[in-house]
């Protein structure tokens, strides 16, 4: 493969004027060598041309990121690359509720899921469990203790400080250790490692988690929480999603707020990740979440308060919500037996549940699939 024609390419497309120019794509490499001399021509050739700073790698997807002008001009390369626009992905959070001043205590969804009846033999101690989301509050009381420094993938130069709220409010579900004066989360003694992804809008694109995953993989985290998804699949996820999987990470997912009872959003669709429902205070599937075969399991997501950024607290709803109860739930089960294979844990999960209540709208006929997650179970079917 001619690597230096095929970056000068990329050059010209992007010193091209036309509105196009600013769609950026993921091409990925057929093989290893192939990606490692494109990246010492990238390299190489950088010091040449200041346009390629904005091309990006990702080492575990064998990709490079670059704004494309014409992806037809690449098909050249087509026995050596694919090429793959850089969807956008959404996060799983229906909107904001009502913004309570304090909460004190153990909330109603982990109570729900019985986790305080683990913690005299498990707090979550010491897992580690990347949240690719918004960032975190750094200074929040509720997660003092509970945050490492993590990566901010839109800044590399900052810590990745959140400027929205969702990430900080999955993180305090899931390990927030404040039991004076703020709220208490599953795994209160788990580390939490923010991966900025998602700008103040909550919005980012493909591209952002596949490097987001690649960098949980390079430092070892033991869960991913992934909390949004998207309608299409993409090779390049799934890719990644799967060389995750294969280094033991255990990949848990929401599967999306449209109330569907035959579909649920992309990564949660993969069977390489644990894919979370939302459930509410009575039991009852929320009326906003998807559902059905592609549905691993359910947990509380609707009207959760946690942490918000400034060291306030938020009530929301999303299946969102209900993956950082599921994530802090592994975690428990993590830290009293570290060799559990992501399979294995999946398999746990779906068989630690309790039985769902059926709508008063359900017909006899359309039997209720799944369960809610209950947290002392996992750990009794984990054997301990």
């Amino acid at each position: 493969m001619d690597y230096t024609g095929f970056l000068h390419q990329l050059v010209e497309g992007m010193q091209r004027p036309e509105p196009e120019q600013g769609r950026r794509y993921l091409i990925r490499f057929a093989k290893p060598k192939q990606y490692e001399a494109c990246l010492v021509e990238l390299s190489r050739m950088r010091n040449e041309f200041t346009d390629l700073g904005a091309v990006r790698s990702c080492r575990l997807a064998r990709s490079i990121i670059a704004p494309v002008h014409d992806p037809e001009e690449l098909y050249r390369y087509s026995d050596d690359i694919t090429v793959e626009e850089d969807a956008s992905i959404s996060l799983h959070a229906t909107a904001l509720h009502s913004k309570p001043s304090s909460v004190q205590g153990v909330p109603w969804g982990v109570k729900q899921i019985r986790a305080p009846k683990v913690w005299s033999v498990s707090t979550g101690h010491r897992i580690k469990i990347g949240v690719i989301d918004t960032g975190a509050d750094y200074q929040h009381p509720d997660l003092r203790y509970s945050l490492a420094r993590g990566i901010n993938l839109l800044n590399r130069s900052l810590l990745p400080h959140d400027d929205n709220g969702h990430g900080t409010h999955i993180a305090g579900t899931i390990a927030a250790a404040n039991s004076t004066a703020g709220m208490i989360g599953v795994a209160p003694r788990s580390l939490i490692y923010p991966v900025k992804a998602f700008d103040h809008n909550g919005s980012a694109f493909v591209s952002d988690i596949v490097l987001g995953i690649d960098w949980c993989v390079r430092n070892r985290v033991d869960i991913i929480n992934m909390s949004f998804g998207m309608k299409t699949r993409s090779k390049a996820l799934l890719d990644v999603v799967n060389r995750a999987y294969q280094a033991g990470i255990v990949i848990v997912a929401s599967s999306g707020n449209d109330g569907k009872r035959r579909s649920i959003d992309y990564p949660a669709r993969y069977p390489q990740t644990i894919s979370v429902g939302a459930t509410d205070k009575n039991r009852r599937i929320a009326s906003f979440s998807n559902r059905g075969v592609f549905v691993d399991v359910y947990a509380p997501g609707d009207k959760i308060v946690s942490s918000w950024v400034q060291g306030k607290h938020h009530e929301m709803s999303g299946t969102s919500m209900a993956t950082s109860h599921v994530s802090g739930a592994i975690a428990l089960l993590l830290a009293k037996h570290p060799g559990l294979s992501p399979a294995e844990i999946k398999t746990l999960v779906k068989r630690a549940t309790v039985p769902l209540r059926a709508r008063k709208t359900t017909t006899a006929k359309s039997k209720i699939r799944g369960g809610e997650i209950d947290a002392l179970k996992l750990m009794q079917e984990g054997g301990g």
